[in-house]
């Protein structure tokens, strides 16, 4: 018998055991029973009598107790409304104590060792109590009051470490395996901490019921709780009225997609305003490694927590969290914890009901189909079940045989198999099981191939992949499930066939197995648990419970990947360290993992799985971009002065750079240190903080070792920091690295020896030169180097072997590990470049509609006759400037599919369809690059490691050409395209990408150069789209002010999609003023853009400003000051000499922000009793607004100092519309101020000062000043459209009213309709 039966029957069984201290009580218990004959099993028989003994024998037999076995009987029985049921020890342990039966408990301390003190006659009759449906002995004894959820162990642990973390920060994290009951728990933490509005936000709307039903389990005696959600209970509006009246606290539940879509975080529409401005005590976030780590679902958490909101994440598998959190704040408990909870129950609690006893043993069977169908083995992903199982356009297998085959050998017929099919034994044991499959197409042709199958043909297939949204029909296929398994599970059998729906959050009882036929290499290991632990969901059928649960997995590779880092990371997730060796094996020991081959069965063990782990650490090299600490070795623990100095020096050149948000989790022991020297460290600090009566002082040599490893941890990870900046650009250049042997490994070593000069001054930190690097290899780790960068190309070399769509999207895959050093090496994410074109041009787009999902299958976006000029056979496309070849293949499949679609021949094969592609790259694809090394990357993208013809031309002196010989460049464009494909003087149909943004340069203020992109592209095609900097829509900046003013009178050219936030675009990089993704059109007239405004409502109140008779354009911005207002007097200079030397040439008469600081001599923080006037100054000190005084002999005259005025932040924010002015203030007569500040007015009274003061402060004001602010800079042109006002007492505002009523006035004087001010009122934020 190679599978056990997942469900085994269940007996109760009472003993007593003679001594004094137990004289009275009783034991009732349960254990499992050997015997599957229904029929030969009555009460006291022999096998239950037997199974009892064994199974008191576990707990009794170490402490050599004698006990009497008084009775035993199965837990089945019949009724007679229900048929088949049955019960459990804890339904009999309920009815006792509901009738009053007094319970001894022996180990008080743990709650544990429970007996109940009463007669056998009593048991047997609590015993038919159950059977009847009764929950007492006597119906007048029935209480109906709700009872406290006893919550298990590590509920109570969680909860309470939960509550004192939130005492002394506000996030924490459970990172808490399936079933662990996180729902009740995190509701129990509301109730104790008694949290006046608390959030539930959740990916997976159809688990509001769960929570509803959950919330009235644990606020059954707090009626002044409430919950709400669109479904269940009260509207937010109803709950959020009630609570400001002091009438309830209350919990309210929404999801994530009804959050993301709206306004304030970037969606589509105006909702969920109130849900955003409620100050929330407490944000519980269930399943939180979904849903939450895209960009919206950041902008979603962000607008929702406010400074005090306590956030508590739930997530089975927070992978891609954990790194977010320190090790206080997260509470794990794992599979491995469970299961040993589960067999060290009775140590403790000595025949208790055990609370985990419900909960199967899993167990994973690989099988490596790749040694039997060779033809499928991928470089990539150890066995392409995509390629498999691929369907032709009749809706049929193209390797119909192979998976006929791959059938056969799951059902043929052998007793001594080890296959889960084999015999009618083992298919009663599987009667109910999932598949996963790689997608819709495919789950129907195997339904249908298994419907015809003679062994399959006997189970019910369902169906639930589909192309819907998976969380709205899940709960449908839920319900087709249930359906099909029917109320008696023994009487049917079922297939499940998903390709997603139905892995989390979802229970199906019946369910033994999971077959994982889909995934890759690179499934995500979160994913791949979430799927795997729905068959543990526990189970009692017909009386039998589920023991046992099995996952059947057919690429090997995959499996041990997945398992190794889940047991890895768990175990290092909030925990204390231990060594792999430990973890693996209680893993191992938990969850066994058997391999078979053929007829060989073997069970993997610790130095195997060891083996994989090395594996894992790799791929999570190259998944995090190689910002990743296992990429670095043990020198830099050991560094001493010199090497020290060094960083500092290399410092200098890159700076310390911050680490990204990681893809995976990076090990909890990343300091660098052995685990000896981690557990020493851990240990001397849990020591070091002890308090009370615990506290144990340190020895001096302790206290000596805590600082040396402390200090040790430090220099590493200042290091790391700064080797960062050069990590992170290796993979891309691993990535296109022209190697001649490919058989050679590209090591650290031979890295800088493969890239040429350019290249590497190109895409490496300035100043970092290859000699510089020589100096620093020596820190890397050489084998997880030459291992990860092996890994990037076998990645992108199995690629090859992919139809066109699956090689996209592999390739894609290897450009989202890798990271955006800066602007100046701005890699545009393939999600982007989709959006970008598909806006613009159309085409086909791998980016769902709500430009978040990345799609397998893309979709067609049709814009009429531009979508069809620019994606014709005979199109010529150009990208400007390529770095990663990303715009080009989006254009190049494109394309494709127009010839795929004409081909007189069948494409059927992929042979067929490389022809197509290599016929596109080499005639319609044209590339032009900076560098070397941006052409070989271009070229790795487009047709991989393949011989074929690609068009790229690299300009070694681009910017100069661009720059000073325009036309010479075009000469040079028309040249290179004529000699490739012998047409001369050609226009392109399209040009695109994303130009170079600033010239390189050693100057702090880069000039920009983008702009001259736009004029040269405009030249070589009637159609462009590029994505830029979008300052100039602002006419902000440096670019040419005449080129600016061209650019937006041009009716040719129109904006299509502009980002305030350029980080909604590149996560990485901040570009004050935003991005912008334009197009221009000769061939169509857009209308001037003007004044720009992504927002139509600023254009018409803009409007209406500018027509009101008293209007004056800069009117108002002319009695703003320019920056650097106040300056040393030549009399400053002679008294102080040393004021040229502090603050350098550049700025040597300027009153500057640091001028404060650095000239104390001339800044007094006191008025000296002396014959000179003295005028104060109000800057910053040390990041602090201070005030100081400085002789009125030492500044130029400045006419506004005698006077009045409105001192206002010279920068801040970030341009956004509807920030806040920095805190602006009245200055006095005779006060100034550092360059930190601007000057508004002369005024002659300090009521019309605070006027004015008013009025930069109304929502009015800062709309218009939003209208041309687009950087974190106010300089005075931004001021331009406010229309200036009188501030004396005869102006037709009132300026004595408030802020609010003052805006009304405003509202009124220039006729603003009700949409206009209701618009202001909800973009401005009030001051």
């Amino acid at each position: 018998m190679k599978f056990t039966s997942s469900l085994k029957l269940k007996l109760i069984y009472v003993f007593r055991i003679n001594d004094a201290a137990h004289q009275g009580c009783l034991k009732v218990g349960e254990a499992t029973c050997d015997s599957d004959n229904v029929f030969g099993l009555a009460p006291n028989s022999k096998a239950l009598n037997d199974s009892a003994k064994k199974r008191i024998n576990q707990y009794t037999q170490t402490a050599g107790i004698a006990y009497d076995l008084l009775y035993t009987e199965l837990t089945i029985y019949n009724s007679k409304k229900r048929g088949l049921c049955s019960f459990n020890d804890k339904e009999v342990h309920n009815v006792l104590e509901r009738s009053g039966i007094k319970k001894k408990v022996f180990d008080t301390a743990n709650k544990a060792n429970e007996w109940f003190i009463t007669d056998l006659e009593t048991v047997k009759r609590a015993i038919a109590a159950v059977k009847e449906g009764r929950e007492s002995l006597s119906t007048a004894e029935i209480s109906h009051d709700r009872t406290p959820i006893v919550f298990r162990p590590e509920q109570r642990d969680a909860i309470e470490k939960t509550k004192r973390q939130f005492k002394k920060g506000n996030q924490m994290l459970w990172n808490a395996k399936m079933r662990f009951g996180k729902t009740l728990s995190a509701l129990q933490v509301v109730k104790d901490m008694d949290f006046g509005r608390t959030l539930i936000l959740t990916h997976r709307p159809v688990v509001d019921s769960g929570w509803f039903e959950d919330f009235g389990k644990i606020f059954y005696d707090r009626p002044h709780f409430a919950y709400g959600s669109k479904n269940n209970g009260d509207s937010h509006s109803s709950l959020e009225t009630r609570a400001r009246q002091g009438k309830c606290q209350y919990v309210y539940f929404a999801s994530m997609q009804d959050l993301r879509g709206s306004e304030l975080v970037g969606g589509h529409f105006d909702k969920n305003n109130e849900v955003f401005a409620t100050v929330w005590d407490f944000i519980i976030v269930d399943e939180a490694h979904e849903g939450t780590q895209t960009e919206l679902g950041k902008a979603v958490m962000t607008e929702l927590v406010k400074s005090d909101t306590k956030v508590l994440r739930l997530s089975g598998t927070p992978f891609n969290l954990l790194d977010e959190f320190k090790e206080g704040e997260i509470y794990t408990w794992d599979y491995v914890m469970e299961q040993q909870a589960k067999a060290s129950w009775d140590d403790l609690h000595f025949g208790d009901p055990n609370p985990y006893a419900s909960l199967p043993t899993m167990n994973i069977y690989t099988y490596d189909l790749g040694r039997l169908l060779h033809e499928f083995i991928d470089e990539d992903v150890a066995f392409n079940f995509r390629e498999f199982f691929r369907v032709n356009e009749e809706g049929t297998f193209t390797h119909e045989k192979d998976v006929r085959a791959f059938l056969n050998l799951l059902t043929k017929e052998d007793k001594e198999s080890y296959y889960p099919f084999a015999n009618e034994e083992y298919r009663n044991i599987f009667r109910h099981t999932l598949w996963m499959v790689p997608g819709v197409k495919e789950a129907r042709a195997l339904s249908t191939m298994l419907q015809s199958h003679p062994v399959f043909q006997h189970f019910r297939i369902v169906n639930v992949a589909g192309d819907g949204d998976q969380d709205e029909e899940s709960r449908d296929a839920l319900v087709a499930v249930e359906e099909a398994i029917g109320p008696d599970p023994d009487a049917t059998r079922t297939i499940t066939l998903s390709c997603g729906r139905l892995t989390t959050g979802v229970s199906v009882k019946a369910w033994t197995a999971v077959f994982m036929l889909s995934g890759s290499y690179n499934t995500a290991a979160s994913s791949y648990m979430q799927t795997i632990f729905r068959v543990q969901t526990p189970a009692t059928i017909n009386g039998r419970v589920k023991e046992q649960c099995y996952v059947f997995d057919f690429a090997p590779d995959r499996t041990l990947k997945v398992i190794a880092e889940t047991a890895k990371i768990s175990a290092k997730a909030g925990k204390t360290s231990g060594n792999d060796r430990k973890i693996m094996g209680e893993f191992l020991n938990f969850c066994p993992i058997i391999s078979v081959d053929g007829s060989q069965m073997s069970q993997f063990d610790v130095p195997r799985m060891l083996e994989q782990l090395k594996k894992v650490y790799v791929e999570r090299v190259v998944r995090n971009g190689f910002e990743d600490k296992s990429l670095y070795n043990d020198e830099l623990m050991k560094l001493n002065d010199l090497e020290l100095q060094e960083f500092d020096d290399l410092k200098k050149i890159i700076g310390q750079t911050k680490a990204m948000p990681k893809t995976n989790q990076v090990d909890i022991n990343n300091q660098g240190l052995t685990d000896e020297q981690y557990e020493e460290l851990e240990n001397l600090e849990k020591k070091n903080k002890k308090k009370g009566k615990d506290k144990q002082p340190l020895t001096e040599e302790e206290r000596q070792r805590l600082e040396e490893l402390k200090k040790k941890r430090e220099n590493r990870e200042a290091a790391i920091s700064i080797l960062r900046g050069i990590s992170i650009r290796m993979p891309l250049l691993i990535y296109g690295a022209e190697v001649s042997n490919e058989d050679e490994e590209i090591t650290i070593d031979n890295f800088a020896s493969l890239i040429d000069d350019q290249s590497w001054e190109e895409f490496m930190p300035k100043g970092v030169t290859k000699e510089k690097f020589d100096s620093i290899k020596k820190y890397y780790d050489p084998d997880i180097f030459s291992a990860a960068g092996k890994r990037i190309r076998a990645m992108a070399r199995a690629a090859d072997k992919l139809s066109v769509e699956e090689r996209i999207e592999r390739i894609a895959d290897i450009f989202s590990t890798f990271r955006n050093p800066d602007k100046e090496t701005v890699l545009t994410p393939w999600r982007v470049v989709n959006m970008h074109l598909g806006d613009c041009l159309g085409g086909y787009s791998f980016l769902a509609e709500d430009n978040e999902t990345i799609l397998a299958e893309p979709r067609f976006i049709d814009h009429g006759k531009v979508t069809a000029e620019v994606f014709a056979e005979d199109a010529r496309i150009l990208e400007i400037n390529s770095k990663s070849g990303l715009y080009p293949l989006y254009m190049a499949y494109s394309i494709y599919r127009t010839r795929v679609a004409s081909s007189l021949f069948s494409v059927s094969s992929i042979e067929d369809e490389q022809k197509i592609w290599d016929k596109v790259v080499a005639e319609n694809i044209f590339v032009i690059c900076k560098t070397p090394m941006a052409k070989s990357i271009t070229k790795r993208t487009l047709i991989g490691f393949r011989k074929a013809k690609v068009n790229t031309r690299y300009f070694e002196d681009l910017i100069n050409q661009i720059k000073n010989k325009p036309e010479h460049f075009i000469k040079q464009v028309e040249k290179f395209v004529s000699e490739r494909i012998g047409i001369k003087d050609m226009k392109f149909n399209a040009v695109v990408g994303n130009p170079p943004y600033q010239e390189e340069g050693i100057s702090t203020r880069k000039a920009p150069i983008y702009h001259l992109f736009y004029d040269i592209s405009f030249k070589l095609s009637n159609k462009v789209t590029l994505i830029t900097p979008g300052r100039f829509l602002f006419k902000a900046g440096q670019t040419p002010k005449e080129w600016m003013d061209k650019i937006l009178e041009d009716k040719h050219f129109k904006v299509v999609r502009y980002f305030s936030k350029s980080t909604d675009v590149f996560p990485t990089v901040d570009i004050k003023g935003g991005v912008v993704i334009s197009y221009r059109d000769a061939d169509k007239d857009f209308g001037t853009i003007g004044f720009f405004s992504s927002y139509p409502e600023l254009k018409a109140i803009l409007l209406k400003v500018h027509s009101h008779k008293d209007f004056r354009k800069e009117e108002f911005s002319d009695m703003i000051s320019s920056q650097g207002l106040y300056k040393f007097s030549p009399a400053a200079f002679v008294e102080y000499p040393e004021i040229q030397t502090i603050q350098g040439q550049g700025t040597a008469s300027k009153i500057t922000s640091r001028s404060l600081d650095k000239l104390p001599a001339i800044f007094m923080s006191e008025v000296p009793n002396n014959e000179h006037t003295y005028v104060q100054m109000i800057g910053l000190c040390e990041s602090r607004r201070a005030v100081k005084w400085i002789k009125l002999s030492n500044l130029q005259p400045v006419k506004s100092l005698e006077y009045y005025k409105v001192f206002v932040a010279e920068a801040n924010g970030s341009g956004t519309l509807g920030e806040t002015l920095s805190t602006p203030f009245i200055g006095a007569p005779m006060v100034g101020h550092t360059d930190t500040f601007l000057t508004i007015g002369m005024f002659e009274s300090e009521n019309e000062a605070l006027g004015c003061l008013k009025y930069i402060k109304t929502k009015f004001a800062r709309t218009l000043l939003g209208t041309l602010k687009a950087t974190q800079h106010n300089p005075r042109d931004t001021w331009a459209n406010i229309p200036n006002q009188d501030f004396t007492n005869q102006s037709d505002i009132d300026w004595n009213k408030s802020i609010h009523e003052i805006d009304q006035q405003l509202y009124a004087k220039y006729n603003l309709s009700e949409d206009e001010i209701e618009f202001i009122e909800k973009m401005i934020k009030p001051m």
